[in-house]
């Protein structure tokens, strides 16, 4: 019988301090997160230093955590994996050292992943990918439509020109006095609300691939801003459900627009939005009206956030194409992916 392939796997390039052990790119064995959350709420987003230091104090609590949960040892390892962009710098440089460190100590192959490509490959953990296909990744600073042609080949066929969704459901959230994140409160309010501002949807009837989402942005500052001068009172769960309904609309038509042009078999809505309730739904019931045998593959709500596992998901498949790094791996901030 053949040998399971065992990954260990970091993920730091944010909030959240992450180490998993993965099982031929499919089966979690452990998935230990840390998050940083109420450490942030307070300064209303997440503070770099914060995180770089939280980071450091959490890294070889969670290691151990993650093999013991997993019940190995490092010899049972046959590679080490590690988002290396992009991210913030310091929080990134914290998940390379480690990895790098184990690697190193214990002669073991290291793996460097693209954070996009992890969220992507979350979906694995779902069902078996099918080449080619459309990824929606929407994610606190990321907002693409990204087309997998084969197993680890990414290409950006849209992207925004400004605001990602995940900023502005923030910035919209600091608005309504909402703490950090937002996006799951605006969702929860959204849904008892009804859309009577009808906000702007940018570009949502071009055949243009990119989003934007500044000018939505500043069109809900302006609304609760100018209310505010003349002492209006604005329901709260409108202006949530106006802002989601707005944000959605684009999402999902640029999404089918692309589905269009590029036909697959599987979509793959991945990030932190991809929890977003009202955009799972919107784009479930498009995809039946329209495009039935069109498979939508969203990863379970724990693993839509950043984590490890989706880290060592991307790896399995980075090993297969012998894709690997040295001592000199470094963080990679403004990492992306190649504009199609």
């Amino acid at each position: 019988m053949e040998k399971d392939e065992i990954i260990l796997a970091f993920e730091s390039s944010c909030d959240e301090t992450s180490v998993a052990v993965i099982k031929n790119g499919d089966v979690i064995m452990s998935n230990i997160i840390a998050t940083q959350i109420n450490s942030h709420k307070r300064f209303g987003g997440v503070v770099p230093e914060v995180a770089s230091r939280h980071h450091v104090e959490e890294i070889t609590i969670i290691i151990n955590d993650a093999l013991t949960e997993a019940g190995i040892s490092y010899g049972d390892i046959d590679a080490v994996a590690v988002t290396y962009g992009p991210g913030l710098v310091g929080s990134l440089l914290i998940g390379v050292t480690a990895a790098k460190t184990i690697a190193y100590a214990h002669n073991i192959p290291l793996i460097p992943v693209n954070h996009m490509a992890g969220h992507i490959y979350a979906a694995a953990f779902v069902d078996k990918l099918q080449y080619p296909l459309l990824a929606l990744m929407v994610s606190g600073g990321h907002t693409e439509l990204v087309m997998l042609t084969a197993p680890g080949e990414f290409s950006i066929i849209g992207e925004t020109r400004d605001d990602a969704a995940g900023e502005a459901y923030d910035k919209v959230g600091r608005v309504l006095g909402i703490t950090y994140p937002a996006g799951k409160e605006i969702d929860r309010l959204a849904h008892l609300g009804q859309d009577t501002f009808d906000f702007p949807r940018a570009m949502s009837d071009s055949d243009n691939l990119d989003f934007s989402f500044s000018g939505l942005k500043s069109a809900f500052i302006n609304t609760v801003h100018h209310a505010d001068q003349i002492n209006e009172k604005l329901s709260r769960e409108d202006l949530a459900a106006s802002f989601q309904a707005a944000v959605v609309d684009v999402l999902v038509e640029k999404t089918m627009h692309a589905l269009q042009q590029h036909p697959v078999k599987q979509l793959v809505v991945a990030g932190g939005v991809a929890a977003n309730q009202g955009l799972r739904e919107a784009l479930s019931a498009r995809l039946a009206t329209e495009m039935p045998n069109v498979q939508m593959i969203v990863p379970p709500l724990r693993l839509c956030g950043d984590n490890a596992a989706m880290v060592g998901a991307a790896a399995h498949i980075m090993r297969a194409k012998n894709i690997f790094a040295d001592e000199t791996l470094n963080a990679q901030p403004n990492l992306n992916f190649a504009r199609a």
